[in-house]
């Protein structure tokens, strides 16, 4: 495709010199885009500001569906795209993945139109939510979920999933990805919970710094053909609602709101993501689409977010439809465009969102300065990706498209992030001639590897595309041989229901067959979800599961309990009759193959827990819970007494071998604002295996004006021993990794003492200002 003439000419204005406008531009691509910005009508400017589904241009009987073999509609593209000007298309088509070839042909399509029959010739950028692999492209490498490769605490890993998503989404002609999401998972009822890194603030912005560097580039090359925008999720508080349930209320004291949800984004800010998506729920009373406080002077103003900011699907009209603070579909625009959203998600009806944005600036309703910042930054994303130069990416020029070398990182972050959490007797690992039997309605399943946003949104059609890739079941059989395996499911999940739905298959003969063989291989934990459809009501694993479980036991064989879950199922009732336990989050297309190496001792197992592991529904809190949350018996009349009793701790994980944890030296006990404590520890692998430890450094305020958190996580970093090795791990804190967020939303340290672990040991020191 040639460039455009108009662009061509653009490059050679140097400035831009419009008495009107008030941005100053400072670079090259500044200048281009004033010089653009000044040329365009307010319906233009109004077009790039819409984003639509391609369903809308599709060939369906109507904009929410497209006929089973996809072509676009030339009339309904031309009016988008030429008589409103729109500038941003998300998604697939019917809900569906699709050959990276099927790609590149409607995208060409689309730019086509966008470039040579429209009078600006600004291309369209496409966008769609890769996260964890180019979701709806057939082919992709499909890795581990984030809250699975948390469970790594090796960034490594992040870092190669974002770089392959983002070559391989590149290679389907799309440019932005609706990645990463840095929502902490501090609540596990949230349906949710696996797509981000769990609980923990730390982790999850070492983690999501990672992958705006694999997205984006380490140098800041998101222009590379190999490269896309990120766009970090959802901005602020979004995954804690009162309810545990998508989209609904939540209340978030500010300095909570800052010091634990805010840090992740504002290192991913300050780490260059283009693009930012808003919080689809409510802050406060607050709709968090609405919040100019949120959006403009804290994203925007404060943080100095240069980028672009996007709705999530519709949310703009949810503000009448939903949270009813607004009287009508175009008051609900003008609130949004006014707090400081960029693009609308709108998905479907882009006429009245157009229509109303061109009359609420012409009614002086919303200001041109707005309009011009909003379209401004549009602009400004595209010229980065490259989008005039090359509009269109084509999977011939991808090579490493589904490469072994990228399937290879895949499952090398499946086999760190699979946790053992119980192993009595050393049941684990497996001899390759013992008799298994696999049973549990995640036996046989590609599906509940991946979870969620695999080849379609709630991940159902993951078995028509994943049949080259190994389920549980057939792992384990290429490990110890067909003759050694039996299988019969016991219970499973009912085919096109909701995914809590499962029923009874087999149930009594795979209690019977339990009894012929050494071993069961027990698979638990969820069928596929995300958003809305994954809200439920009981964090106890499902009953079915629970009594095949039950019934498994009563044979008297030992049982190794593999949990396949997008979050922490309660299993407090069974886990004692449990020989085995082993964590495999949603590991992905390769999960399969990396839980039979661990099971038969051909992998360490090193994953550690990314999340507090609740032992009941009621029991649901973070490690960094306050003191008031685990008191100790008290004496007198009123017995006050509270339990913090998890099932599993946060960072827990058992290995193969054992480590011994010696040596803790500190520089100094005595930490001011200007200067540093060094801490070194040693670390032994004192067993007969090669193994991997995660060396987690922990501070805690023992007295604050705020009530202090038991705990906080400030360092880690993930070592590999061999069997009697000793290595010594060096770490570094200042006062800032001391601070919280006081009542007046002021980071601070106050003078005092605070207490350092690292494993069993621990050392004080002292903190002033001075």
């Amino acid at each position: 495709m040639n460039k455009p003439l108009i662009f061509r000419m653009l490059i050679s204005i140097l400035i831009f010199t419009s008495a009107s406008c008030t941005h100053q531009p400072t670079t090259a691509i500044d200048k281009k885009v004033e010089a653009l910005l000044s040329l365009m009508t307010l319906e233009e400017k109004v077009g790039q500001m819409a984003q639509i589904t391609l369903d809308v241009i599709g060939n369906g009987i109507n904009r929410h569906e497209s006929k089973d073999s996809f072509a676009i509609d030339t009339a309904r593209m031309h009016k988008a795209l030429v008589e409103y000007h729109l500038g941003s298309i998300l998604n697939t088509t019917n809900n569906i993945a699709l050959t990276p070839e099927k790609w590149n042909e409607i995208i060409e399509l689309i730019q086509n139109v966008a470039i040579n029959n429209t009078r600006m010739k600004i291309p369209i950028i496409y966008g769609v939510d890769a996260i964890h692999g180019t979701t709806y492209t057939d082919g992709a490498i499909m890795f581990p979920q984030q809250i699975a490769l948390a469970a790594t605490f090796n960034p490594i890993h992040a870092y190669n999933m974002a770089s392959v998503a983002a070559y391989e989404t590149r290679a389907s002609g799309i440019p932005w990805n609706f990645s990463p999401v840095l929502d902490l998972g501090a609540d596990p009822r949230f349906s949710r919970q696996f797509e981000g890194f769990g609980e923990d603030p730390y982790l999850t912005t070492i983690m999501g710094v990672e992958m705006i560097k694999g997205y984006e580039g380490i140098s800041d090359s998101v222009g590379s053909s190999y490269k896309v925008a990120s766009c970090l999720k959802h901005f602020l508080g979004y995954s804690v609602p009162v309810s545990g349930k998508d989209r609904t209320p939540a209340y978030i004291p500010d300095h909570v709101l800052r010091e634990y949800h805010l840090t992740p984004f504002k290192a991913a800010i300050e780490a260059g993501a283009e693009s930012v998506m808003i919080n689809s729920g409510i802050i406060n009373g607050v709709s968090v689409h609405a919040s100019y406080d949120l959006l403009t002077k804290l994203l925007k103003e404060e943080l100095g977010f240069e980028g672009v900011v996007v709705s999530d699907w519709m949310d703009i009209i949810n503000l009448h439809t939903r949270d009813k603070i607004a009287s009508s579909n175009k008051e609900a625009i003008k609130i949004a465009i006014n707090a400081g959203i960029d693009m609308s998600m709108i998905p479907y009806e882009y006429e009245n969102f157009c229509n109303d944005l061109v009359a609420l600036v012409n009614d002086g309703e919303v200001k041109q300065s707005r309009i011009d910042d909003a379209v401004r930054r549009i602009l400004k994303m595209k010229m980065k990706l490259g989008l005039w130069e090359r509009p269109v990416t084509r999977i011939e020029d991808y090579p490493e498209f589904g490469s072994e070398k990228s399937a290879k990182a895949s499952y090398e972050a499946a086999a760190e992030a699979i946790t053992l959490l119980k192993n009595i007797r050393n049941i684990l690992p497996l001899s390759k001639s013992t008799k298994v039997l696999v049973s549990g309605p995640n036996a046989n399943n590609m599906r509940s590897l991946n979870g969620g946003w695999t080849y379609s949104w709630q991940g159902e059609k993951t078995d028509r595309f994943a049949q080259k890739h190994n389920t549980i079941l057939e792992a384990i059989e290429n490990e110890i041989g067909k003759k050694n395996v039996k299988y019969v499911p016991g219970v499973s999940y009912v085919e096109n229901g909701k995914y809590f739905e499962d029923k009874e298959d087999l149930f009594s003969q795979a209690v019977i067959a339990a009894k012929t063989v050494d071993v069961v291989v027990l698979c638990l934990g969820e069928n596929t979800y995300t958003e809305k459809p994954g809200d439920l009501n009981d964090l106890t694993m499902s009953e079915n599961q629970l009594r095949l479980a039950r019934e498994m036991a009563k044979t008297g064989k030992p049982i190794i309990l593999v949990l396949n879950q997008g979050r922490p199922r309660c299993i407090s009732s069974i886990e004692p009759a449990m020989e085995a336990i082993i964590n495999t989050y949603l590991p992905g297309n390769y999960g399969g193959d990396a839980l039979a190496d661990i099971l038969v001792g051909d992998v360490n197992p090193s994953g550690k827990l990314p999340y507090t592991y609740p032992s009941y529904p009621n029991s649901v809190t973070t490690y960094y819970h306050k003191p008031s949350e685990e008191q100790k018996r008290a004496e007198g009349a009123y017995i006050y007494e509270s339990d913090y009793n998890p099932q599993y701790e946060f960072g827990f994980g058992l290995s193969y071998t054992t480590f011994a944890y010696s040596g803790l030296k500190l520089s100094t006990h005595a930490l001011n604002a200007n200067n540093s404590i060094y801490i070194t520890v040693n670390i032994t692998n004192t067993g007969q295996r090669k193994g991997k430890e995660v060396v987690m450094l922990y501070t805690s305020d023992l007295f604050a004006s705020i009530t202090p958190d038991a705990k906080r996580l400030r360092r880690f970093e993930k070592i590999s021993l061999e069997p009697n090795e000793t290595k010594t791990v060096k770490f570094n804190i200042t006062s800032k990794d001391l601070a919280f967020v006081n009542t007046n939303g002021k980071w601070i340290t106050e003078t005092g003492d605070f207490e350092i672990s690292i494993g069993n040991l621990k050392s004080k020191i002292s903190y002033k200002h001075k």
